[in-house]
C-alpha cells in the first residue's frame, strides 16, 4: 500500500472525524483562542503572525510578509499599518528606498516595542500549544508539525492534484 494510493486508504473509524476535519476542526478552535488570548495584549492573530514572522526574519517586503504570514498583500498592509501606529514595528515612507534599492519594496521592521510585544504573545501561545499537545512528547510534536508542514507544501505546490 502506498500513500498516495485511494483504494487502499483506510477508512475513519465509524466514532472518529476524518482527518481533514480534525484539523480544520483543530484550526478553528486554535483561531479562536489565539484571538482570545492575544485580545488583551493588543493583538490580532493576523499581527501576532506578522509579528512572529518579523521575528524570525526581519527585512521582509509587504508581499514576502503575507506569503509567510498566510494573506493577501492588500491584507498585510492593513496588518502592517496597524502595527505601525503601535509602534510595533518601522518601515520606510512611501517612495524612499526600500530593501535591495526598489523604491516600491518597504521592508517592516520590529521596534524595541514590537520585540517585547512578540516575546509576550510567543509565550501565550506557547502556552495554548501546550494545553493542546500535552499528551505529546517533544520528538512527537516535532513529527506532528513536519508531517503538517509536508503536507501543507505539497498542497500548495499542487502535488498529487488528480480527480478521483
Amino acid at each position: 500500500m502506498t500513500a498516495t494510493d485511494p483504494s487502499r486508504r483506510s477508512q475513519p473509524a465509524p466514532d472518529q472525524p476524518r482527518l481533514a476535519y480534525a484539523v480544520g476542526r483543530f484550526h478553528t478552535v486554535l483561531r479562536a483562542e489565539m484571538s482570545r488570548r492575544l485580545a488583551p495584549e493588543g493583538l490580532s492573530v493576523p499581527e501576532f503572525t506578522a509579528l512572529s514572522v518579523l521575528s524570525a526574519r526581519g527585512g521582509l517586503s509587504n508581499a514576502e510578509l503575507a506569503r509567510r504570514s498566510f494573506v493577501t498583500p492588500q491584507a498585510m498592509n492593513q496588518v502592517l499599518a496597524s502595527l505601525e501606529e503601535k509602534e510595533l514595528v518601522t518601515r520606510p515612507a512611501p517612495g524612499e528606498q526600500g530593501r535591495g534599492g526598489h523604491h516600491r519594496a518597504r521592508s517592516a521592521k520590529l521596534t524595541a516595542k514590537g520585540r517585547r510585544s512578540v516575546s509576550r504573545a510567543q509565550s501565550l501561545v506557547d502556552a495554548i500549544e501546550d494545553q493542546a499537545f500535552v499528551v505529546l512528547g517533544d520528538d512527537e510534536r516535532r513529527a506532528l508539525t513536519a508531517v503538517l508542514s509536508e503536507a501543507a507544501q505539497r498542497l500548495a505546490a499542487g502535488e498529487g492534484s488528480r480527480t478521483v
